[in-house]
């Protein structure tokens, strides 16, 4: 698997993506009624963003500057019209926090995973006059992961998971939708993020922005044999000992944790 490699600059303004849902994403999403001005219950912090909580998330771990995050989201100018929306594209996004305009960087550092929440994002915050969208920006946000945050078993597998005759231990995150398992001799394109033991990542595939593609029988023993176990569709964790992984003979030693979603099972 390739190494990480530093993601380019981001505008705010991502680039379209195909839609993998199967029920077609929706053309526009509309403006909510106070997209004109933050209502009287929205907290204003410091810098002058507002913002205000839709559905709350779990838990306490807010993302950091330096984190990448997954989320969905729609943009609105103050008359209501949409300039941008995940949501319309039909799939999440992931880029750094510190990549994006200051407000929405700011108002992401706030937000826990699950929640959803609205930000109005005064021109100083956003783009400064100096291209479009101008203006007050307003943004619906659903932060739904953090994929550079390490899990809270990476230190070893908990009482659910299951283990292989290996030595190898997975636990289904979410279920595939069936159908074939990958073949040794075949190739797969999947996501995934690496982390050794002590929580630190190593690689990802989210945080270069890009699904990677290769043979089954071409990556370290653990992957190929959990791959095989694995549908189209479905995210697993892998906790691989270090016999099934690089054996102690080049880094990252020990055993290795992954997440792995399972996009296309090739030929």
């Amino acid at each position: 698997m390739a190494g990480m490699r530093i993601l380019p600059a981001l505008v705010f303004v991502l680039a379209a993506a195909a839609a993998s849902a199967q029920t077609a994403p929706p053309a526009t999403v509309a403006a909510p009624p106070d997209v004109a001005a933050p209502p009287a219950n929205a907290t204003k912090t410091a810098s002058g963003l507002a913002t205000r909580v839709l559905s709350p998330g779990k838990g306490t771990d807010h993302p950091a500057k330096e984190d990448v995050v997954t989320i969905q989201y729609t943009g609105w100018k103050a008359d209501g019209t949409m300039f941008d929306s995940s949501v319309t594209r039909g799939k999440p996004s992931s880029f750094p926090v510190n990549r994006v305009i200051a407000g929405f960087s700011e108002g992401l550092q706030l937000m826990v995973p699950g929640e959803k929440r609205r930000l109005w994002i005064p021109e100083s915050l956003a783009y400064k006059g100096a291209r479009e969208p101008k203006g007050m920006l307003v943004f619906d946000i659903e932060l739904l992961d953090i994929p550079t945050r390490a899990p809270a078993d990476v230190k070893a597998p908990p009482a659910d998971a299951k283990k292989t005759a290996s030595g190898l231990a997975y636990k289904v995150l979410q279920q595939g939708v069936g159908g074939r398992h990958p073949r040794p001799s075949g190739e797969v394109t999947v996501n995934y993020t690496g982390w050794t033991t002590d929580g630190k990542m190593f690689d990802s595939s989210v945080v270069r922005g890009q699904p990677a593609t290769f043979a089954v029988d071409g990556v370290i023993p653990g992957w190929t044999e959990g791959l095989q176990l694995m549908f189209e569709g479905e995210k697993t964790r892998f906790w691989i000992p270090e016999k099934l992984a690089y054996k102690g003979q080049s880094a990252p030693y020990g055993m290795l944790v992954f997440d792995v979603e399972l996009i296309k099972v090739g030929q």
